[in-house]
């Protein structure tokens, strides 16, 4: 069973991908004290009592509201920028690596602490396909020396859910059964967005998605978007994608073909990239590799 978890606000790459309550324990010393009393004529009493008092109650921490409610019973976010909502949201949505609770994407309301919002703000939760293909090497051939090769992939809009939310209540988005299904073909991935106001355009999608590479600050794949209205994303990447052929087929059993990296000849590894066929070829809208996607 996994834990719920909650985020601070902030870039999300600092971002906790959780807001937790740190409980500071405060250590009372109480000590105890004794006092030989005197008599009148000078003489030491016979005994004397140390009295210790009660150390008080330490103080509950508490959560400090980043987003308070007034005496209208919402944080007024009239005037917000662009950064702020995408602040705010960064919040409030737990994407599905994040929401250890569910399998899925969940928009968590906590009245009095991030909010609710006096006007809601609209946001889209698209998730993408992504088709991996193998590129040939430079005469033709398929690189098979364990040397890292290079990888295109096609990128095709699955489902999109705009939500326009204030953080009232809690909310559930499942995923795509399909998209994230454990017996998806090894050359395809998936990845969520989340994004301010209006869905994504193609030219707002990346060129580039890491594959294999190093993992940002928060631990994650890096899926650089050409825009900045993008508040969350998180790339579910293909499992093995040095198998693929040049269309997105997967061509050997992933048991038979090594990671790549893993052979000798990889002396100086370094995060492997792919790149979307759509921008290369300047279409206007995501395409898909001829017979990847039925």
């Amino acid at each position: 069973m996994r834990y719920g978890s909650k985020r601070i606000p902030g870039p999300k790459h600092s971002l906790v991908p959780a807001v937790a309550v740190l409980a500071v324990a405060v250590l009372f010393t109480g000590g105890c004290s004794s006092a030989h009393g005197t008599s009148l004529s000078g003489d030491p009493s016979e005994s004397a009592t140390g009295v210790s008092e009660s150390p008080s109650p330490s103080p509950t921490p508490s959560l400090t509201p980043l987003y308070p409610t007034g005496a209208s019973g919402c944080h007024d976010n009239t005037g917000w920028t662009a950064e702020d909502s995408k602040d705010w949201v960064r919040l409030v949505v737990d994407t599905p690596q994040e929401n250890y609770v569910d399998e899925g994407l969940s928009v968590v309301s906590l009245p009095g602490y991030n909010g609710p919002l006096c006007r809601k703000i609209t946001v889209q939760v698209e998730f993408w396909k992504l088709v991996y293909g193998v590129a040939d090497g430079a005469d033709g051939e398929r690189l098979s020396n364990g040397l890292r090769p290079s990888y295109y992939f096609d990128i095709r809009r699955v489902k999109r859910v705009e939500l326009h939310t204030d953080a009232g209540v809690d909310q559930k988005i499942p995923l795509p059964a399909s998209l994230y299904a454990t017996d998806r073909s090894p050359c395809e991935g998936a990845l969520l967005s989340i994004t301010v106001g209006k869905p994504l355009t193609s030219k707002e999608l990346p060129k580039e998605v890491d594959v294999g590479g190093a993992p940002d600050v928060s631990g994650r794949a890096t899926v650089d978007f050409r825009s900045q209205r993008v508040a969350d994303y998180e790339l579910s990447e293909p499992s093995a994608p040095q198998v693929c052929s040049p269309d997105g087929k997967p061509t050997a059993d992933p048991a038979d073909v090594p990671a790549p990296g893993s052979q000798p000849t990889d002396l100086y590894p370094t995060p492997e990239s792919s790149f979307d066929l759509g921008d290369i070829f300047g279409t206007s809208a995501p395409s898909a590799i001829p017979s990847a996607i039925p």
